[in-house]
């Protein structure tokens, strides 16, 4: 087995009073959060710009302060086992446009509720269900 760590991103932005987050729909048919490796001599937070940058071509993200979630699944790839773990952080956005790369083939900005429902696998869903806990507590600030 082959052990693999990422870091990635849940963007969101605001929309008036609402509070919309970004979602990407990967080949294999997934809708999932940015996320990529971490390439020699980068720190979890510049990947997750980095890849920000390469799959969305969004660059204004400001992190949300002490948010960290991490999830762990094992997929196979070219007939081995690869065991990943990924570091989520939480980015606020105001830019609206997306550029996605080569590497998905959709995008879409969804509420809450309706990214809960579109998120394929359910450790997403569990970043997700933080992440917007966390921004409502920002919210209530």
């Amino acid at each position: 087995m082959v052990d693999e760590t990422s870091a990635g991103v849940v963007i969101f932005r605001r929309d008036g009073t609402r509070v919309l987050f970004l979602l990407l729909r990967y080949p294999a048919g997934h809708w999932d959060f940015v996320k990529g490796k971490i390439e020699d001599g980068e720190s979890m937070q510049q990947t997750a710009i980095r890849e920000a940058g390469e799959e969305t071509g969004i660059s204004d993200i400001e992190f949300v302060e002490n948010f960290k979630e991490k999830i762990r699944y094992d997929f196979q790839h070219n007939g081995r086992l690869i065991s990943k773990k990924v570091v989520f952080f939480l980015g606020e956005t105001v830019t609206s446009d997306v550029l996605i790369s080569h590497e998905h083939r959709d995008y879409v900005w969804m509420d809450y509720k309706a990214a809960m429902k579109r998120v394929t696998f359910n450790n997403a869903r569990r970043v997700l269900l933080r992440s917007n806990a966390r921004i409502a507590k920002t919210l209530e600030m």
